[in-house]
């Protein structure tokens, strides 16, 4: 007898759905195409424990499984539920009229129990642009597929409860998500302000005009001056994701596992903070079984790179292209996947080895080669690629004790998303762009061109700085940026100093200089 059950195949971000054929003729073979890999294979042992388990028997019998198409290859242990249904089936222990309506993805314990399995999000999505009445998950990945509307989805704990379903044995409700309501409950709950940061105010402006037009930042300044907490802030200033954002946000973090247990969808921008120590691999993604790395988990939100010099600089140099094209392809010699990767760049550093040149309360023992050397670990086309660069000096004792709360993020939050919609405005007509950030060279021209006296004060700055072209550009962006948090129409002289003023370590004499 022949039975197909349909469940699907996740890689990278894009979803197939894969048929599995089972057909039993008599014999005591077990036959299996279709490229699995190891997990796939050794579903085998775990689903005939989960039957016996069940009071369900093993067929003895010759049992050939296809999974359509044979020529994608198949990985993870999502395919047992729905190998173990249609064994099931064409042994006619179970009935198969419902099977060709839904879809099942789920790994199965010895004991039947349902585990979660990675994707579930992407494979909703897929289950209703291919019509199917439903969708069978487990439990714990319900409430993450469940946000995909028309398609009815079920969650269940074990492989009898999906029998007693498929037989109409027993009746279950689909859950049901309110997706809007789940995405704008917990947009503005976070744990950290910027009211508790007290001082620093040039160092927040900084972060203010960084979040207003997506740029990237980096911060230098002594141990204890306040980089890596004020980094942890800056989600709370950024706008919040558009629900279309969040779903593609999710999708990732989905097919990488990282959604927390129950969790349907991320209404927050994300905030990934890689340790130094870090691969190539686990950056961007990839591996003998592909994931998305580090700057895709950190789609449309923030990836902070703490200590940045204790990077492995060959580790570095594969963040310029992602920077750049805003997503990253991944190539090896079985599969090319492709992961979306719109970030923001945000690190800090120390300005010398041992982290206290320039700081008046600590005296500096490196050397000026030391220092030189030390800040060339940070490559030009590198920096090139951070728009804005600011220098942090710790916030004296008195200065501390006495200053008043900081600005609360709610407000500057505010300034922020008036500037964003200034900017989605100006490039409503422009596809894929939604902020200064992403502006093209042709785009900084047509809108961030300034008059007469801000040419010439760009001159002064390209010819002293030793400028190279994309640091122009940067400048012209943030400029541009600056100029929106104005509400202002053009690009002056005033926006051009300030926006200049964040390009610090385009200073050739940084080791020769104080801060």
């Amino acid at each position: 007898m022949l039975v197909k059950t349909f469940c699907a195949a996740v890689n990278g971000l894009s979803v197939t759905t894969v048929t599995i054929e089972v057909s039993l003729v008599k014999g005591i073979m077990y036959h299996f195409t279709g490229l699995g890999d190891e997990a796939v294979r050794e579903g085998r042992d775990r689903i005939a424990a989960a039957m016996q388990y069940n009071n369900y028997k093993f067929p003895r019998a010759d049992i050939t499984v296809n999974m359509a198409p044979a020529d994608l290859r198949k990985e993870g242990s999502s395919f047992d539920l729905p190998l173990a249904i249609a064994i099931l089936a064409a042994d006619s222990q179970i009935s198969e009229h419902k099977l060709s309506d839904y879809m099942l993805v789920g790994e199965l314990s010895l004991d039947g129990t349902l585990q979660p399995v990675k994707g579930a999000l992407p494979i909703a999505i897929k289950a209703r642009a291919e019509k199917f009445k439903g969708l069978i998950v487990p439990t714990a990945n319900v409430r993450e597929a469940a946000v995909v509307n028309n398609l009815e989805v079920y969650g269940m704990n074990n492989m009898q409860e999906v029998i007693n379903f498929l037989s109409d044995k027993e009746q279950f409700a689909p859950t049901v998500i309110d997706t809007r309501k789940e995405f704008y409950e917990h947009q503005y709950n976070f744990d950290l302000d910027f009211a508790d940061v007290r001082g620093q105010e040039n160092v927040k402006r900084a972060m203010e005009v960084a979040a207003a037009g997506g740029h990237n930042l980096i911060m230098v300044g002594p141990p204890g001056s306040g980089k890596s907490m004020m980094a942890k802030r800056l989600p709370s200033i950024l706008p919040p994701l558009s629900l279309g954002e969040s779903l593609e946000t999710t999708q990732i973090h989905s097919v990488a596992g990282k959604l927390g247990k129950g969790m349907s969808l991320i209404s927050q921008r994300p905030f990934r903070a890689p340790h130094h120590t870090i691969s190539e691999v686990a950056l961007v993604g990839g591996g003998a079984t592909p994931q998305p790395g580090e700057i895709s988990l950190a789609h449309h939100g923030v990836l902070f790179a703490d200590e940045l010099p204790e990077f492995n600089k060959t580790t570095l140099e594969v963040l310029r292209q992602p920077l750049e094209d805003r997503k990253i392809t991944i190539s090896r010699a079985k599969y090319t996947i492709e992961y979306p990767c719109s970030f923001m760049f945000v690190a800090s550093m120390n300005p010398c080895p041992c982290g206290y040149y320039g700081d008046v309360t600590h005296n500096c023992v490196c050397t000026p080669g030391q220092i030189q050397r030390y800040m060339n670990k940070i490559s030009g086309p590198l920096l090139d690629r951070i728009d804005i660069q600011v220098e942090i000096t710790p916030v004296p004792f008195n200065d501390i004790s006495q200053a008043a709360q900081g600005e609360p993020s709610a407000d500057i939050r505010e300034r922020v998303i008036r500037a964003r919609q200034i900017q989605e405005e100006r490039y409503k007509d422009v596809k894929g762009v939604y902020c200064n950030a992403q502006m093209s060279e042709r785009m900084i021209h047509q809108f961030a061109e300034p008059d007469a006296a801000g040419i010439e004060l760009l001159r002064t700055a390209m010819e002293r700085l030793s400028l190279s072209a994309r640091a122009y550009n940067r400048i012209l962006k943030v400029a541009r940026t600056i100029a929106d948090l104005d509400a202002s129409p053009t690009v002056t002289s005033l926006h051009l100093s300030e926006a200049i003023s964040y390009r610090n370590l385009d200073r050739g004499d940084w080791a020769e200089r104080g801060m």
